[in-house]
């Protein structure tokens, strides 16, 4: 095993070299001393510099093999890892490989699902529709005569896949030992995060599991169909979902034959992403033009689900904050935004970051607003925030690759398309949610069964909590407060105080809740004496918050 990586490691290197490589290692002042060995390599001599360092490199790893295409791919939605010349390139890597025979398809099917594909199928084509590195699909027909898609995972990839992934790893500790950009940008995480998503695409089932919640999510949508995933043919090798039919998205001629309004078409395009990611946090994060497919209705039809993205509130509430005061030029607010929300150090002083994001932006925005592209706005923010210490957010990163995507598409089926048309009333309506009245009711509703079974506890511990005030004793105790330093102490201090303030508030706004409710339904004396319990301990909680402070 370590003899055969040794010679791959070797062929990977000739690879590098016979295409010009060396230029990206040799930079490494290390590694200066053993440039004259090159001269010993024929193919030093006969490398290609006709064409730039980017073409190259996707040359390279094109013919090192599939798992350095997808992990190629992988580094082209980093541009806040790898320069832009290079990341645009990458992205034209094609994930192309010569197809396994449609007999090994056939042995994978029936060892999968313990039985003979007769049992399945009514008829299974033999000759694949499209094959990749990971997978291969081919076209089948159900028993009910449903047409279906079989998408078969490639014998013996996994072996592969952590043969190559090793290799990796190896170069990424190489980079950690000689590269000085090593320490911000660590090579050795983005090893692991692409080692995580491509064992997370061996498994069928969580392709199938991506496919249905978005079919759950837009299951009466005019403007997206997602085909459905049938769970009593598919396991983790094999995934069987619905064959779909249409229009491909780059044959905008034939879509205007099929009399679509491409206007519209386009506009849809963008609705449905913020959908995805502001309604219901989940998104399609592999939009190419490969993927998606148009009706003759003009109704958006998408495939592969292998790679998806997820985003968290406090995700959404940056993007819309930032994407508002972007478009405002309220700078001041994207630098407070980014203090509030904790992406950069507390130190970070907002007149520098508001400068340093003025800089970036005012060029953007001398252009038409038609022509400002959203993904490259998000990126800049971003290289602007990393100069300031902000962690990389993949989910984010991920989200800024398939916005600009869909604008890619969108222009291309609408050159005149305004992007801020659609997305900024969008974002409004989203920010008035979470901070008026059904936002409020909406996060008493998913608190209360929390907060609830505390109630019994409550004068046991105000008990406890006054006792510790009166005393002059830390409201935590001693194993849980940590005193290493001064700093430590006032920032639990604080910590504490606002718990207790919000848990005060929360259940304040419980409280009024409830007396709403009473106004409507005649809940009785027990519904009093709920009322009157969470206002007592509304009140208690919000006086220890205030007492904490004067601590």
């Amino acid at each position: 095993m370590k003899t055969k990586g040794s010679w791959r490691l070797i062929r990977i290197f000739r690879v590098l070299l016979r295409h010009g490589l060396d230029e990206f290692v040799f930079k490494l002042r290390k590694l200066r001393p053993y440039r004259p060995l090159l001269f010993l390599f024929p193919g030093f001599w006969f490398r290609d510099r006709s064409s730039d360092r980017g073409q190259r490199l996707r040359e390279a790893l094109e013919e090192l093999g599939p798992i350095f295409v997808k992990f190629g791919q992988a580094l082209s939605t980093r541009p806040d890892l790898i320069p832009t010349d290079i990341a645009v390139e990458l992205t034209r890597l094609q994930d192309q490989v010569p197809p396994f025979s449609g007999q090994a398809a056939r042995d994978v099917v029936e060892q999968s699902l313990g039985a003979p594909i007769s049992e399945h199928f009514a008829s299974f084509d033999i000759q694949p529709l499209a094959s990749a590195s990971v997978a291969q699909v081919h076209g089948a027909t159900l028993k009910d005569g449903t047409e279906v898609v079989v998408k078969i995972l490639r014998p013996g990839i996994e072996s592969i896949i952590d043969q190559d992934i090793e290799l990796l790893y190896q170069l990424a500790n190489l980079a950690d030992r000689y590269w000085p950009e090593s320490r911000r940008l660590r090579p050795r995480e983005v090893v692991e995060e692409y080692d995580k998503t491509i064992h997370d695409e061996l498994d069928m089932t969580r392709e199938g599991a991506n496919a249905s919640q978005l079919r759950n999510n837009f299951l009466d949508s005019e403007m997206i169909y997602v085909p459905e995933v049938f769970w009593d043919h598919s396991t983790q090798d094999v995934l069987v979902i619905e064959r779909i039919y249409g229009i491909p998205i780059r044959d905008i001629e034939a879509i205007k034959a099929a009399g679509v309004d491409l206007r519209k078409l386009a506009h849809h395009g963008v609705e449905i992403f913020f959908t995805q990611a502001f309604r219901d946090g989940f998104f399609h994060a592999d939009m190419h033009p490969g993927n998606i497919f148009v009706s003759p209705t003009g109704q958006y039809r998408a495939v592969d689900f292998g790679i998806m993205g997820s985003l968290a509130d406090s995700d959404k509430r940056y993007l819309a904050e930032n994407l508002l005061a972007f478009f405002n030029r309220d700078y001041r607010a994207v630098a407070v935004a980014h203090l509030r929300a904790g992406w950069v150090p507390p130190t970070t002083r907002v007149d520098e970051f508001e400068a340093a994001v003025r800089t970036v932006c005012e060029p953007i925005f001398a252009r038409p607003i038609s022509e400002i592209s959203f993904g490259q706005l998000v990126l800049r923010l971003f290289q602007v925030a990393r100069r300031f210490d902000m962690p990389v957010q993949p989910q984010l990163v991920l989200l800024q690759k398939t916005l600009l995507n869909i604008e890619g598409l969108g222009r291309q089926l609408y050159p005149q398309l305004d992007l801020w048309e659609t997305a900024k009333p969008y974002l409004e309506q989203w920010m008035k949610d979470q901070i008026g009245p059904k936002a409020l009711m909406k996060t008493l509703r998913r608190e209360l069964p929390s907060v609830l079974p505390l109630i019994p506890e409550l004068p046991g511990l105000v008990h406890e909590l006054l006792r510790r005030q009166r005393d002059g004793q830390d409201l935590l105790s001693s194993e849980q407060l940590d005193r290493t330093s001064e700093l430590e102490e006032k920032l639990a201090k604080r910590t504490q105080q606002k718990n207790m303030l919000a848990l005060g508030v929360l259940f304040l706004m419980a409280a009024i809740a409830n007396t709403t409710a009473m106004e409507i339904y005649d809940f009785g004396v027990m519904g009093t004496a709920v009322t009157a319990a969470l206002t007592g301990a509304g009140i208690i909680s919000v006086m220890a918050g205030i007492f904490s402070s004067k601590t």
